[in-house]
């Protein structure tokens, strides 16, 4: 299949995909919840616990009480000491608010990440200014919270693929009927598509993948192809690459 064939497919699903109804109870996704609230920081928990079963992650979204992101650390302790979600024990969940409150009351995540990415227009670079702030803002290791915030990375080859930021990157920055546009100053174009196994396959069959290995470097190799597509807006493509692996679409 032609790369002319190919964009003229995905052209007609990111068409028939960018509408309201999209994303809805029948067709779950962890944006709805931050639909709700259009808001940097409780997006930005939405989209690192978002792995694993949608349904599991929409209902575990739907019991945090957002609110705390203004309360004390002890009352953040005491209310989500009972909230887990598959590798985060309750006091990962814990810090992860502590450490984004701490964060809000000095700075936002925007001027963070900006601070970083601005140095070179790299979004890996924000990304990593990102999660070292997190990181000395509130010290917490454990498995489970390194693993939801991720580490600072400085290579592609073999590095997980950032898909959870990446997501974020593309709600904040992005904005249509699936994304919320809720920074300004960063270029789409600049924007690294959130490689999850749906994309990774899909790309694969579809020819606009080559690398077997899925990692970083996949990512941004996918991203450089459907720049070819849409050199502005590469990442227009992503949610409907997504739902046609997630929905098992035949369409090649």
């Amino acid at each position: 299949m032609s790369d002319i064939n190919i964009k003229e497919i995905l052209d007609l699903e990111v068409a028939k995909r960018n509408c309201e109804g999209e994303i809805c109870e029948e067709r779950l996704d962890p944006i709805m919840v931050a639909h709700k609230y259009k808001d940097q920081t409780i997006s930005l928990i939405c989209a690192l616990f978002a792995y694993g079963n949608v349904k599991q992650i929409v209902k575990f979204l739907n019991s945090l009480d957002f609110s705390l992101l203004a309360k004390n650390d002890d009352e953040i302790r005491e209310a989500l000491k009972n909230h887990y979600y598959r590798f985060q024990k309750s006091e990962d969940v814990a810090a992860l608010f502590i450490a984004l409150k701490r964060l809000n009351e000095r700075s936002t995540l925007e001027e963070v990440f900006k601070s970083g990415y601005l140095k070179n227009r790299s979004t890996i670079e924000g990304i990593n200014e990102l999660i070292k702030t997190l990181q000395d803002i509130y010290p917490h290791q454990s498995m489970g919270y390194n693993f939801l915030i991720s580490q600072v990375t400085l290579k592609t080859k073999g590095a997980g693929a950032l898909k959870r930021w990446m997501m974020y990157l593309r709600w904040m920055v992005r904005e249509d009927n699936i994304d919320m546009g809720l920074w300004s100053g960063v270029d789409k174009g600049d924007l690294i598509i959130p490689l999850d196994t749906h994309t990774f396959n899909v790309s694969k069959k579809m020819g606009l993948l080559e690398r077997k290995s899925y990692d970083l470097e996949a990512a941004i190799e996918l991203t450089c192809k459907l720049k070819e597509f849409d050199k502005n807006d590469p990442l227009k493509y992503d949610f409907a690459l997504y739902r046609i692996g997630q929905e098992k679409l035949s369409l090649v």
